[in-house]
């Protein structure tokens, strides 16, 4: 699971103001001492027992339902929603605006939507694509990770739209309960981006789409980046079915002589130190019939075999001799 870093937990404690978040409530506040006090919207309250510290962004309720605590906890105690989902709420500087008493479970999208109703395969993949590559840039976590790796170009970002899957999407979809967000779900889980439990397929990754020469989503690579996982748990991911695809296609429109890795973190490897004409298998045995038929058809003379220098991996070159 990908986590928020909890620098970035920090920072919304910090930075957001319990204040603000009453009075967008409809909270009328007013000042005693160092506090400042109004009507506790959590029970029925007729004397005000909401007290608020501004200088510590601290709330509690003196009253019947004795709460308190920082931003998210309010968000949480108001919307009725997980610390997860409450703090990507605040992330997304979506104040919740709604009044009355707190509910227990919430049902209603409380994001701005991102997949309104089910659409073809093709806008779905590229809506995905899209909101992962906003999730990256967000994220302190997958940006680390990139610079770790020595990735540390914006536009190769840009460029070939990385995105990082962060257990988000799902917000961003119509309630499972109604017509409309069991339909999207299920295409979803078709198409790969969703597994059958309704969890994000790539969820903890950076994720790389491949893209056709018509623009068309051919496929997903997830590459897993959450320290610590339980013993077993694959690093790379794909969408089910055949590979399908050729990442970095206008390499091969552009130069007759081409650089072969194995995988794509490895082709962003070289792609960031400037060599362009890179493109990259799935894996050790991962050349495939879409590679042999971009080959031919942009008359491809030369491929230089990038293979880590290893046994397994030197032994996996044969099959590039049809």
């Amino acid at each position: 699971m990908a986590r928020i870093p909890k620098s970035e937990i920090e920072r919304l404690k910090r930075e957001v103001a319990v204040e603000r978040l009453a009075e967008a409530r409809g909270i009328m506040l007013s000042r005693k001492g160092e506090d400042l006090v109004g009507l506790c919207p959590f029970h029925d309250d007729h004397e005000p027992s909401l007290v608020i510290t501004p200088s510590k962004n601290l709330w509690h309720c003196l009253g019947a339902c004795q709460s308190g605590g920082s931003v998210i906890d309010w968000v949480m105690k108001a919307e009725g929603v997980s610390f997860r989902h409450a703090a990507e709420l605040l992330r997304a500087d979506l104040p919740p605006t709604s009044t009355g008493t707190p509910v227990k479970t919430s049902t209603t999208q409380k994001l701005p939507g991102l997949l309104g109703s089910a659409e073809d395969d093709q806008v779905l993949l590229h809506r995905v694509v899209d909101y992962y590559h906003e999730s990256l840039k967000q994220s302190s976590e997958a940006m680390e990770y990139l610079t770790g790796r020595g990735l540390c170009s914006a536009e190769m970002v840009d460029r070939f739209k990385l995105g990082f899957a962060n257990r988000t999407l799902g917000y961003r979809l119509p309630a499972k309960n109604r017509k409309e967000g069991a339909q999207i779900r299920e295409q979803l889980q078709s198409l790969g981006v969703l597994r059958n439990s309704g969890h994000e397929h790539m969820n903890g990754s950076i994720v790389i789409p491949i893209f056709d020469g018509e623009g068309r989503v051919t496929e997903l690579y997830g590459r897993k980046i959450t320290p610590n996982l339980r013993k077993g748990t694959p690093l790379h991911l794909y969408l089910p079915g055949p590979h399908r695809g050729v990442w970095n296609l206008e390499a091969l429109q552009a130069s007759r002589e081409i650089i072969l890795c194995e995988s794509l973190i490895d082709a962003l490897s070289f792609w960031c130190a400037g060599f362009r004409n890179v493109t990259a298998a799935y894996g050790v045995e991962g050349v495939t019939p879409d590679h042999w038929k971009a080959f031919e058809r942009y008359e491809t003379e030369r491929v230089l075999i990038a293979y880590d220098r290893d046994e397994a991996r030197i032994g996996s070159i044969a099959p590039l001799s049809p």
